[in-house]
């Protein structure tokens, strides 16, 4: 399959309306904000998120989370084990991974695994001699796709309740426990943008090709949805638009960030882009 031919960039308009679209957990799991109250949606967060969608398509990914396990390896560890032979050289094992797994082909990934454990296997003499399956693995591969973290449009506003259980989870129900009393935060309404590009170069060393970006192009309208929670009840975050830009050839015709000027958003959400000769833009509704 031939790799990504063309360099492309993209942009994401979010809206959030009274939920919290990333608890920071050092912070009592309030909505992330700066000093200056700008809201912030990190870029893991929303990696997270590309690969439970990519995952619900069908595609193959390497890191999912627990609640949506696809398959009986409980841990990266396992299912790195399962699918790589680390005995192998290291060209092998990242062409390996980029051909089985999506997210490594996209985003890239650091396998990081200790020493296996011993075992021991029966000499010619009769004698227990034990052996490695395989010595400690570090082995990094830099993906094509990159996405920044989403910032809102203007300072967000954060409202914060106190809520309580109606029923104790200690002792005998009787008293009160210790997590009887809690707090609940969210942002009242905010606008949020992110960016992010695909580099065809990145893209020749783990396979990324043209059909996978149009996966990618096919998903992001989508980011949001199936992603209901208590914090994130439905219909309370949504895709407003994606800009995707693709550029004439692998180089590029300008920067990513001379592109990702190109576009303004107003607090109400509305998109303007300035026109760049020679690229081809496109303007897509959120799902």
């Amino acid at each position: 399959m031939t790799t990504l031919q063309h360099k492309i960039d993209f942009a994401l308009v979010l809206r959030v309306t009274k939920a919290n679209p990333n608890g920071d957990p050092l912070n009592g799991n309030r909505p992330r904000t700066g000093y200056d109250g700008i809201g912030e949606i990190t870029d893991v967060c929303l990696k997270r998120k590309l690969r439970d969608r990519l995952q619900e398509s069908g595609r193959p990914i390497y890191i999912q989370s627990n609640d949506r396990r696809m398959d009986e390896h409980p841990s990266l560890m396992k299912r790195a084990e399962a699918f790589l032979d680390f005995k192998r050289p290291e060209s092998e094992i990242v062409a390996k991974a980029c051909q089985t797994w999506f997210d490594v082909r996209a985003f890239g990934n650091l396998f990081a695994l200790p020493e296996s454990k011993k075992s021991k296997k029966k000499s010619t003499a009769d004698a227990d001699e034990e052996i490695d399956d395989h010595k400690s693995v570090s082995i990094g591969i830099r993906g094509p796709v990159t996405i920044q973290s989403a910032f809102s449009i203007q300072p967000v506003e954060i409202s914060s309740t106190q809520i309580t259980k109606s029923v104790s989870g200690e002792g005998d129900g009787t008293k009160r426990g210790s997590d009887t009393m809690g707090m609940k935060h969210r942002v009242d309404s905010g606008i949020y943008l992110t960016f992010g590009s695909i580099n065809p170069q990145l893209a020749e060393r783990t396979g990324f090709s043209d059909d996978d970006a149009a996966a990618l192009k096919a998903i992001l309208p989508k980011l949001l949805e199936n992603d209901a929670s208590a914090a994130r009840p439905e219909g309370s975050m949504e895709v407003l638009k994606l800009v995707w830009w693709q550029h004439p050839s692998k180089s590029g015709l300008c920067s990513s960030a001379k592109v990702h000027r190109s576009l303004v958003v107003d607090p109400e959400g509305n998109v303007t882009v300035t026109k760049i000769d020679g690229l081809t833009e496109e303007m897509i509704d959120g799902f």
